[in-house]
């Protein structure tokens, strides 16, 4: 339930339309259903320059850094990700906050209005309208509604069908590509990277993160069909030196210890993570000096993130100066990316196979000697049983349960998985009970608990938490 009241009106208006998110379905994603719409509201779509981003892993965190940005140098910014972890508006608002009630409920009744009163025979192929084509118009209306200077939008899955692929923007950004949503993507690395290299527009700026050659391939060759200047993060960056602070906070007593380490954007090599903040210098050909930033979001991808959305905010606006960027990147947050509760809960939504070995690089870092326990659960059209070889001898005790109740999920194919790893785990379908014990075991054995897998497992686990505020969490 959303804290405006609205909002919480427009959800259960929503779920009467077919939502991707809790029934996976092929051959229901089409553009022309949301340009009809955008045509009917009289392209709210195209109120002011947006960023589209696209890729398998970082969308969501390059998405916050480069708003917050924007919104750092004057420009009134809209963020549009997914999923949600508590509250349906954590999708749409600014990089820091949600807009007022009056913006939600116009845009709301704007909505509302011009879908129910359009006839199904009237839409496109007579097909039914979705939950996500519908929820990214109400986007553009809630935009529309606040008068943005500028708006950053993360693709939801895929990018060439995309609803948000309606965008005509003024740059695009393109993250890693792993092997993700197979059924509905592609089996091939090329096939993914040709579905988000959908999101390329005529004679528009593209910056790609460090990619595989295959997809990377893909990408330049469309970059080059359409005429739009292609730039790769590691041409743009030279370096990025990165300062890990690590604090503890005990009994009122704060001790600190610091590690630092330097490394290209074309190298490969191991890094280290600290607990709480960590120190980032970007330098570049787009900058006059290096970007010196203390970021909220740990690890060397989240260093690589800021500085993609570093030169995109440069690419933007030429002249922004880098003290700006500094503290737009300082100010940069998105919930259950790696976020510690307290020094016994880590929440983080990792769900590829990367994602999951840099949660795993970052959580022995910060917790060498800990004693650990691990609360996991996925989606079904996740690599189970590669996921599960990143996990092994790690922790004491581990609890398999499913990621909620939206997301379609198979726990006796994660539980083959754990099995083939070699892992001890206790399996408790019903994902409340499980995870209370995962708690209560925590706090009973003095152990750090690490949950991930889903971010509707983070969203999970976050209302039992604010149910049980007597807990010493």
């Amino acid at each position: 339930m959303s804290q405006y009241k609205c909002v919480t009106e427009l959800e259960k208006w929503l779920d009467s339309f077919l939502n991707f998110e809790k029934k996976p379905e092929k051959n229901i994603f089409w553009l022309d259903t949301v340009q009809f719409f955008c045509r009917k509201l009289g392209n709210p779509e195209t109120f002011c320059p947006s960023v589209h981003i696209a890729g398998s892993k970082g969308k969501g965190s390059v998405s916050a850094m480069l708003s917050s940005i924007l919104e750092e140098s004057g420009a009134k910014t809209g963020l549009y990700t997914s999923p949600h972890i508590i509250d349906f508006i954590e999708r749409i608002g600014t990089a820091h906050s949600c807009f007022s009630e009056e913006i939600y409920e116009k845009a709301a009744q704007e909505l509302k209005s011009c879908v129910n009163s359009t006839k199904t025979d009237q839409l496109p192929g007579q097909r039914p309208v979705t939950w996500f084509e519908l929820v990214t118009i109400y986007a553009f209306l809630c935009f529309r509604q606040a008068k943005n200077n500028f708006s950053v939008f993360e693709t939801g899955l895929g990018g060439r069908l995309d609803a948000t692929n309606v965008l005509t923007p003024e740059l695009c950004i393109l993250m890693p590509i792993e092997l993700e949503h197979t059924q509905f993507l592609g089996s091939t690395l090329a096939q993914i990277a040709a579905e988000k290299a959908g999101i390329i527009k005529e004679n528009t700026p593209v910056i790609s993160a460090r990619q595989e050659n295959e997809a990377e391939k893909i990408f330049e060759e469309k970059a080059m069909e359409k005429n739009a200047p292609f730039y790769k993060i590691e041409q743009l960056v030279d370096r990025l030196s990165i300062e890990y602070i690590s604090r503890c906070i005990k009994n009122n007593t704060l001790s600190e210890n610091l590690s630092s380490k330097t490394f290209s954007l074309k190298e490969n090599q191991p890094s280290t993570f600290q607990h709480f903040k960590m120190k980032t210098q970007i330098s570049g050909k787009l900058f006059k000096k290096p970007v010196c930033a203390e970021l909220q979001l740990l690890g060397k991808i989240q260093a690589e993130n800021a500085a993609i959305a570093a030169c995109a905010a440069k690419l933007l606006l030429p002249q922004l100066d880098e003290e700006i960027i500094a503290s737009g990147l300082e100010k940069a947050f998105m919930p259950g990316r790696f976020e510690t509760i307290s020094d016994r809960i880590i929440l983080d939504g990792a769900h590829t196979v990367n994602s999951i070995k840099f949660t795993m690089n970052t959580f022995n870092t910060l917790f060498p000697q800990k004693k650990a326990h691990l609360l996991f659960a996925c989606a079904s059209d996740k690599d189970m049983t590669a996921i599960a070889e990143l996990l092994k001898n790690r922790f004491e005790k581990i609890i398999l349960t499913k990621p909620g109740s939206v997301k379609h999920s198979d726990i006796n194919a994660l539980k083959l998985a754990f099995d083939s790893a070699g892992l001890t785990y206790t399996a408790i379908e019903d994902y409340r009970t499980a995870i209370r014990k995962a708690l209560e075991n925590a706090e009973k054995e003095d152990a750090v608990l690490l949950a991930t897998g889903s971010f509707y497992l983070v969203a999970e686990i976050k209302k039992e938490l604010s149910l049980n505020m007597h807990q010493t969490w």
